[in-house]
């Protein structure tokens, strides 16, 4: 067996939040409130000096990076197959530790040959009588600092295409 690391990763720690947030307390059970420790393990830069007019019990609100869903238009010419799918890959079956690997490196290919617009078919997860394991994680996914660079924004997917097995990913321009 293999030994497990002390401390998480910057990212396991994001994603496990994202997830902790959406747990429900079991009957009898006060919910605990979860800290969000991806604001609090940045390095933080030095602070210019705050000017003397501002109040001291003034805290400015945290801005969180999220990812947009698609616009009607384009989201409409992928249903109807006006604008070309370019990739899709295929995460049934797979362990969240395999589609997490598989998604981000299918991603990276994609973004790095220039393709905008994939198909990530997660399933609907029907068959344990609740929801999908990665139907719920992959959005949650898509919001974390790994993926950023390479996400513009995603919905889920025409009925056709999957429905809400599958999502529409647009990738973020390549840089020259």
């Amino acid at each position: 067996m293999s030994k497990r690391p002390d401390r998480l990763s910057e990212d396991d720690r994001v994603l496990w939040n994202l997830v902790a947030r959406t747990a429900k307390p079991l009957k009898g059970r006060a919910s605990v409130d979860i800290p969000d420790m991806a604001a609090e393990a940045r390095p933080t830069a030095p602070q210019p000096a705050q000017p003397a007019a501002s109040t001291p019990g003034a805290v400015k609100p945290k801005v969180q990076h999220v990812t947009h869903r698609l616009d009607e238009p384009t989201l409409d010419k992928l249903s109807k197959g006006r604008l070309p799918i370019e990739g899709r890959v295929d995460l049934h079956g797979m362990t969240q530790d395999e589609a997490y690997s598989l998604l981000f490196s299918f991603l990276h290919r994609a973004h790095a040959g220039g393709i905008r617009y994939v198909l990530v078919i997660t399933g609907k997860g029907s068959s344990s009588g609740g929801d999908g394991v990665l139907r719920r994680a992959v959005p949650a996914w898509l919001s974390t600092p790994a993926f950023r660079p390479l996400v513009s924004s995603h919905d889920h997917a025409a009925r056709n295409h999957g429905g809400a097995g599958a999502l529409y990913i647009r990738l973020r321009r390549a840089r020259s």
